[in-house]
Parts: C-alpha cells; sequence; structure tokens
C-alpha cells in the first residue's frame, strides 16, 4: 500500500462508496481538489541571509460553505500532503455538520532553527503570498503543526493590513486579546478524549482505570492526556520527538505537562532532568522506550497523536490496544485498516475524533462576525454537544447498515452531506 497520504485518503473514500447513497458522478468530483496554490516565499532570516521557502494552500471542497484548515509549519510538508489533509477536514467538517469546505496549508521549514523573527517574516510572506484566496467568507486558516495563536495574529495582522481595518474572523486559533475564544488551545484534544469517553460507553466499559498509551504529547496529546487523567484512565505512556516514557502503573500527567511546558524533553523527564516541578518535588523515573515500542504496548487504548501513516502493514500485526482513537490527522493506511477491521479492534478515524478544533474553530469565527463572545462553559459545552451528536450518529450508521467499520460510517455520513450539497447546488455553468 502506497505511503502517500493523497491517495490513502481516495482509498478510504473508495472503502465507503458501495455503502454511500452517492451518484457515482458526484461521486468522483469528490476526489478532486478545487485548487492548489503553490507560493514561493524569500524571507531574509535574522541572519543576514536570504533563504527561499515554498508554501502551498489548498482548497478541496467548497459545496458546504467557506474553506476551513489548518496551516502547519514542517519540513516533510509536500503538496500532496495538504491536498489530502484538505480533504480530511472537508470530510471532517461535514461528519460534524459544520458550514466549511475543507482546506490546508504548509510552508516547508524546520521552524526548530528559526527565530520568533524569522518565523514572524515567514508567516507574513506565506500569509501575503495566498491573502488572494483567503478571507473570512471564503477561506479561513487556523493553527497546525508547529503553528499556534502567535502565527495566527501575524497572519490576522497582516490580513487586516491590506484590508485597511482589523478583520479578527479571517483566521481562527487567535489570543483571547485579538478575538480568540477560550477553549480553542485545547479543543482538539478535549474532543479527543470526549470520543473516548463516549466509545467506552457505547462499549459498555469503564474508563476508569483504562490503560491508554498517546504517541505524541504537543498541544493535542498533552491536553487529551491531561483530560483522560482527570476522567480516572490511566495513562501509561506518552512519546515526542526525543522518545517514549512507560511506567505501566501510570505516569504522572500533571508532572509530565509541567516538564514540557517549560520546555522539556521526554528523554530528559526519563532520565530525572525535570523542569516545571518547581517546589523541588521528584517522582519515580518511568521507562523509555522507543516510539514504534508505545504503538505495540498492550493497552485497552492507543492514540496516535503525531503525524500521519504510523499504524501501517508492516506494524499492525504487532498492536495490542484494544481499541485506537485517531487523534492525528491520517495515522492509519488503509493496508492496517483492512488487519484491524479483521481483529475487530474497533478505530474511532481522525475525521471524528479530532475534529474538536475545528468545532471551536467555528464557534469562533461565529462570535468574530456577530462581534460577541461566549464564556469558555459555553464553548465547552457546544464542543460536547457537537461531536458527541456526530459520535451518535456515526455509531448510528455503523449499527443500522452493518458497516465494516466506523471509518466507514463516518466516511458514509461525510460523502452524503457533501454530495448532498453538490446535487442541491448543481453545476455551474
Amino acid at each position: 500500500m502506497t505511503d502517500d497520504p493523497f491517495e490513502n485518503m481516495l482509498a478510504q473514500m473508495d472503502r465507503a462508496e458501495e455503502y454511500a447513497d452517492v451518484d457515482h458522478g458526484i461521486f468522483e468530483r469528490l476526489k478532486h481538489p478545487e485548487r492548489t496554490l503553490k507560493v514561493t516565499l524569500p524571507v531574509e532570516l535574522d541572519s543576514g541571509e536570504v533563504e527561499v521557502f515554498e508554501g502551498y494552500r489548498c482548497q478541496f471542497d467548497s459545496a458546504r460553505g467557506p474553506f476551513k484548515g489548518g496551516v502547519r509549519f514542517h519540513p516533510s510538508v509536500t503538496q500532496r500532503e495538504v491536498e489530502a489533509l484538505a480533504g480530511w477536514m472537508t470530510w471532517k467538517t461535514a461528519l460534524v455538520d459544520l458550514p466549511y469546505g475543507g482546506a490546508k496549508g504548509g510552508v516547508i521549514c524546520e521552524p526548530k532553527e528559526l527565530t520568533q523573527n524569522d518565523l514572524e517574516s515567514l508567516t507574513r510572506r506565506y500569509t501575503e503570498g495566498i491573502r488572494r484566496m483567503i478571507g473570512p467568507e471564503v477561506d479561513v486558516p487556523a493553527p497546525d503543526m508547529n503553528t499556534n495563536p502567535q502565527t495566527m495574529a501575524w497572519m490576522m495582522d497582516t490580513y487586516s493590513m491590506y484590508e485597511g481595518h482589523s478583520v479578527p474572523q479571517a483566521v481562527t486559533g487567535k489570543p483571547l486579546e485579538i478575538g480568540g475564544t477560550p477553549g480553542r488551545v485545547e479543543a482538539t484534544g478535549r474532543g479527543v478524549s470526549l470520543v473516548t469517553e463516549r466509545l467506552f460507553e457505547y462499549l459498555d466499559r469503564d474508563l476508569s482505570d483504562a490503560t491508554i498509551a498517546l504517541q505524541g504529547f504537543g498541544n493535542v496529546g498533552s491536553n487529551a492526556a491531561r483530560l483522560l487523567d482527570e476522567a480516572g484512565a490511566n495513562v501509561v505512556a506518552t512519546s515526542d520527538v526525543s522518545g517514549a516514557a512507560y511506567d505501566p502503573d501510570g505516569l504522572d500527567v500533571a508532572a509530565l505537562g509541567a516538564h514540557v511546558d517549560a520546555g522539556g524533553l521526554i528523554s530528559e523527564y526519563v532520565a530525572g532532568e525535570y523542569r516545571g516541578n518547581a517546589d523541588g518535588s521528584t517522582w519515580d523515573n518511568p521507562d523509555q522506550i522507543t516510539n514504534a515500542e508505545l504503538l505495540t504496548l498492550d493497552v485497552d487504548v492507543l492514540i496516535p497523536a503525531a503525524v500521519e501513516g504510523v499504524i501501517t502493514a508492516d506494524n499492525v500485526d504487532d498492536l495490542r490496544a484494544s481499541a485506537i482513537v485517531e487523534a492525528a490527522n491520517g495515522p492509519t493506511t488503509v493496508a492496517a485498516d483492512e488487519v484491524l477491521t479483521e481483529r475487530d479492534i474497533q478505530v474511532v478515524p481522525d475525521i471524528l475524533a479530532n475534529a474538536g478544533g475545528v468545532i471551536v474553530s467555528y464557534l469562533e469565527w461565529v462570535q468574530n462576525a456577530q462581534e460577541f463572545s461566549w464564556p469558555l462553559e459555553t464553548v465547552n459545552a457546544e464542543l460536547e454537544r457537537r461531536i458527541g451528536d456526530a459520535f451518535d450518529k456515526t455509531i448510528e450508521q455503523y449499527d443500522t447498515k452493518e458497516l465494516p467499520d466506523l471509518r466507514t460510517a463516518a466516511y458514509t455520513l461525510a460523502l452524503e452531506r457533501t454530495a448532498k450539497a453538490h446535487e442541491y447546488r448543481g453545476l455551474f455553468p
């Protein structure tokens, strides 16, 4: 099976076609992005050198509303990856019933090698490069891998300078002081936690003391770990680029979070080089394992929360988790999916599990448009209502149509909703 994320997405669509009530002609249209822009970004760095970066913005499908999708800064960004992610955003927004189409952007760079000034210059240059195809009613960017509220502030400011007035609804995921919404930063991780709780209710199992391994302890993984820990689950392993920490008795999630928030790596935490414990306290050292070993731990739930394509035909036979909740985009290849279905391992797909971020981005966009704001309690309650409703409808589709897996159920719903929008709108001209 190909490692191409776009081919992976198309294969996921193909698996759902026979179950979805979608005209074949419209189905074929849904396989092609509407447009992809490639931009060349010369930036003068703090070092005095001028480096030329490449960036992309893909707008996949606008039948249901304006395009919506994040912007990532990463060395592995490719046009195909950005197009796949834009497609996944299309199905995600349809599944959770938001009035959006899908988009995604990316810049090929290594953020760790750039200063804060370099990142600002690169962000502003990228925003200028794509500004003719974005806007509050057209395409609304948001944070993604290696981007954050500060990145969105620069994007919003750059867009606003060209408009001649402040346009907060041009992007979401902004700082609170310039139109951001409380709850946005932890929204994706909160959604992962809520979906995991729903899965256990559906399986008639108790989440208390369930063992959970999270691959990835960035914004999504760390918030999901904290919330699941608070819900009584036992987070036994997590990881970052430096390696993974494992403790069968459960990690001290709060201490690990404080260490990472202070700039520490998991490998340092395992070695006892703690940061963030201002009171001088100590705790038992977990074991150091590799990211590959983390994936094969005997746990109740595996949550891949890093990059795409980590569960493959090469390692799927070694997986021992009872269920998988996909916090990352596209972490499971189609070949691995087929094996997991045969083994009756429930997989909550990415387009459902990590939809919390885009749900709260939508709430931020609505608040900006109305020049009105909601308290955190309202935002979190609306997130829980919307992602819970999407989970219930996915389960209903899975059970009533006797579908092979939850991913097919989710895709069936998303494809039918998007196709229906195309049917009503027709073809122009």
